[in-house]
């Protein structure tokens, strides 16, 4: 069966996007998921991949959201007593917000235009919250569970929760992570098959190494590279990788 094509939404839908997404978030906002203002955002998010890519799309991202959600609360007891768990109790901001989905809101309301390559946007799309599943998954467990977390770039011993930390644990949760995510877009019909699939997983991979790479290169040298414009560059890497990698094996 062929992978589902957004059509460009009618006027009409943007309203009925806007009334749903305010609706639910009213209804979920007691969840310990966001901040106050990052439901705000999320429901501006929301009413934009709705009007865009329909309700594949917005599924999609809410499926991420509450799977890295439920990522950073494991364990989160004793990431608290080693300082080491997110600020305020794992409840996302609107920095956190679209430092996740710019890129593939951007990619959203690229397929609306005129001609656009819509299955290799929906590629790029993928792999933007492929890569940032990726990321969560790899930090979260493998600050709570890894053995041996050593810095990307020397392979030095370092404290769990450094910038450009990876460990063994880590990695194989990202890879999980952004397998997972993959899976919940092919089975949402946003990607046209199982190569594609495999190739947004290992492209999340790929990008989240990068971004352990850029944590401990220049992260800590740059003081305008916060953690949400480093997540920002790890999805567009993705999404770039991925764009450019899809034609040349002729997906």
């Amino acid at each position: 069966m062929p992978p589902w094509t957004p059509a460009p939404a009618p006027a009409a839908a943007w309203p009925l996007a806007f009334a749903i997404n305010a609706g639910l978030i009213t209804a979920a906002q007691r969840l310990p998921l966001l901040t106050k203002a990052g439901w705000v955002h999320a429901g501006i998010l929301g009413t934009l991949l709705w009007g865009c890519l329909g309700w594949r799309g917005w599924l999609a991202v809410v499926l991420y959201l509450a799977l890295g959600s439920a990522v950073t609360r494991l364990g989160i007891r004793r990431k608290q007593e080693q300082g080491l768990a997110e600020a305020r109790g794992g409840r996302r901001g609107p920095e956190n917000v679209w430092g996740s989905a710019a890129t593939g809101a951007v990619l959203a309301v690229l397929t609306t235009l005129p001609g656009a390559p819509i299955p290799w946007l929906l590629i790029g799309f993928a792999a933007s919250f492929a890569a940032k599943l990726a990321d969560t998954c790899g930090s979260e467990i493998g600050k709570r569970w890894g053995r041996t977390t050593v810095l990307i770039t020397t392979l030095r011993p370092v404290p769990p929760g450094s910038e450009g930390a990876i460990s063994l644990e880590g990695s194989l949760a990202s890879l999980g992570g952004s397998a997972l995510m993959a899976l919940v877009l092919l089975s949402l019909g946003l990607l046209p098959g199982s190569a594609a699939a495999l190739l947004v997983t290992a492209v999340g991979l790929v990008a989240t190494l990068i971004e352990s790479l850029i944590g401990a290169t220049l992260q800590g040298r740059l003081a305008w590279l916060s953690n949400e414009l480093v997540n920002g560059l790890q999805t567009l890497i993705a999404a770039l990788l991925a764009l450019g990698l899809a034609p040349l094996l002729g997906l």
